[in-house]
C-alpha cells in the first residue's frame, strides 16, 4: 500500500465525549456509501449533548470491539438512543490471554489479524444481516482495533489501497498524536503510552493475512463467513 495524506482538514465529527468518530466513507474513499458505517472511540463518556449528534445517524447497531475489562470500566453510554449493542472483542484481556502478549506495536499488529479473527468476522456477518446498518464499530480510541477492522472492510468494498491508508492514518491528528505520543490509564489503571499509528502498522496486518490466507474473503471464510454474506456485506454498504 501507497500512503497518502488527506487534502483538508480533518474528516472528524463533533460528537460530545467521543473520540475520533467519523465516516468510514469520508472523502476519497471508494465503495463503502456515506451514511451506512462510522468509526470511533468508546461511547463511555458520551454526553446527552453528544448523543443528540448522534441522533440524525441513525444507528442502528453499535459494536463494541474492547475486551471484557474495558467494558466493565466504561460501559458505553445510550442517554436514550436505540440501537444494538454487540460486543466482540478483537483482542483477549491483557492479564489473562493465554497467547504471549506483542512487546511493541509493530508486533500487535501481527496479533491482532489472528486473535481477533473471529471477532472481525462476526463483525461483518453482523454488518452483513439486514437491517443492521446504519452502524458504528469502536474499540478504546478507535486508531488500532477499528483501524484494522475498518481497513479490511474497506479493502473488501474495493476502495482504493491509498485512500484506506490515508483513512487509517487520519486517527493521528483527530487524537492529538500527530505531535507523538499521549499517555494514558490502561483499564487497571496502569499508566502507557498511546503512540501514533503508521502506514506500516497496517501494511504489516494485511501482509501477514495475505500471507497465511492468500485473501481477505479467505481470511474471513476460516472463520464462518460465507460468500453469501461477503456478497450482503457489499450490497448493504455500497448499494
Amino acid at each position: 500500500m501507497t500512503e497518502r495524506a488527506f487534502d483538508g482538514p480533518s474528516s472528524r465529527i463533533a460528537v460530545s465525549g467521543v473520540q475520533n468518530f467519523r465516516d468510514a466513507a469520508i472523502s476519497g474513499i471508494g465503495g463503502i456509501r456515506p451514511g451506512r458505517l462510522y468509526r470511533s472511540g468508546h461511547l463511555g463518556q458520551l454526553t446527552p449533548a453528544g448523543a443528540r449528534h448522534l441522533e440524525p445517524l441513525g444507528l442502528r447497531t453499535v459494536i463494541d470491539l474492547r475486551t471484557t475489562t474495558e467494558l466493565a470500566v466504561h460501559p458505553d453510554q445510550r442517554h436514550g438512543l436505540d440501537f444494538d449493542l454487540l460486543h466482540h472483542p478483537v483482542l483477549p484481556d491483557r492479564r489473562t490471554s493465554e497467547l504471549p502478549w506483542p512487546t511493541d506495536q509493530t508486533e500487535m499488529y501481527v496479533f491482532m489479524p489472528e486473535a481477533g479473527g473471529q471477532a472481525i468476522a462476526d463483525t461483518v456477518r453482523r454488518l452483513a444481516t439486514p437491517g443492521s446498518l446504519p452502524a458504528l464499530l469502536h474499540c478504546a480510541v478507535g486508531k488500532d482495533r477499528t483501524g484494522l477492522t475498518i481497513a479490511i472492510i474497506q479493502s473488501l468494498t474495493g476502495a482504493p489501497e491509498p485512500d484506506i491508508i490515508a483513512d487509517f492514518l487520519q486517527s493521528n491528528p483527530n487524537l492529538g498524536l500527530d505531535a507523538g505520543p499521549i499517555r494514558y490509564t490502561d483499564e487497571y489503571g496502569d499508566e502507557h503510552l498511546s503512540h501514533p499509528v503508521t502506514a506500516t502498522h497496517l501494511t504489516t496486518a494485511l501482509t501477514h493475512i495475505h500471507t497465511l490466507h492468500g485473501t481477505l474473503e479467505n481470511y474471513l471464510r476460516t472463520y464462518g463467513v460465507t460468500d453469501a454474506e461477503l456478497s450482503a456485506l457489499r450490497a448493504a454498504l455500497i448499494n
